[in-house]
């Protein structure tokens, strides 16, 4: 349990828009343009109430419309995130977030300390469909915020759009060299990991995990 958590702590995120199903394809489209979905996952509302409290920050790319249509990060069928974790004995079990975050997970999730964000809040189908001023704008937002929450380590995953989004076109998977990062905190560690999307057809659950199991053992707070 996240020593640091107020004994009157309550879940706050907004529930599925959907009630308890799982989008449509209507759903899946309307999503898109629609303002759901963006919700973060951390202990408190705001930045500056999380501060302190999170372990590890979980740094998506942008809302995928599922995500958008039930606001819950990585709610997809298919996405490997949730596996990941669980296989990786960092939560109690696999979340299923396809029809929404449950407040029993939020209340998981805080008690871990594991929060997640994006560095993008717009939705899109995929990923590549982000202009790269999108993504340097998040990267430097995502920065100020970080420099607020203060967690142990943040850990941005998908290799290709950190690189567009923090101007390192050779960077590769793992801890990154931090010096040269405008405005990255310093006592914060960054990982990139890689894209938890079915799409990404170099990884299995196995091998997230494997990497996941790494980056919990390093975060501090316990």
């Amino acid at each position: 349990m996240n020593p640091v958590l107020n004994a009157h702590w309550k879940p706050w995120r907004s529930t599925s828009p959907l009630g308890t199903r799982r989008p449509t394809k209507t759903d899946l489209a309307e999503a898109l343009e629609s303002t759901h979905g963006r919700e973060d996952v951390l202990p408190y509302p705001t930045d500056e109430q999380s501060a302190g409290t999170v372990r590890v920050l979980a740094v998506g790319i942008n809302p995928s419309p599922w995500t958008a249509a039930v606001n819950a990060p990585f709610a997809r069928p298919g996405n490997r995130f949730w596996k990941s974790l669980a296989t990786a004995d960092i939560t109690h079990h696999v979340v299923d977030a396809a029809s929404g975050l449950s407040q029993a997970d939020e209340r998981m999730l805080a008690e871990l300390g594991l929060g997640i964000t994006n560095l993008v809040s717009r939705p899109t189908a995929r990923a590549d469909e982000l202009r790269t001023a999108e993504l340097r704008a998040g990267a430097q937002r995502l920065a100020q915020r970080v420099d607020v929450i203060r967690p142990d380590v943040v850990a941005i995953l998908g290799v290709t759009a950190f690189r567009t989004a923090f101007s390192v076109p050779r960077a590769t998977l793992g801890r990154q060299t931090i010096d040269d990062l405008e405005d990255w905190p310093k006592t914060v560690q960054l990982w990139v990991l890689p894209n938890p999307s079915g799409l990404n057809a170099h990884e299995n659950v196995a091998t997230h995990a494997a990497k996941w199991r790494t980056v919990w053992a390093v975060s501090k707070k316990a």
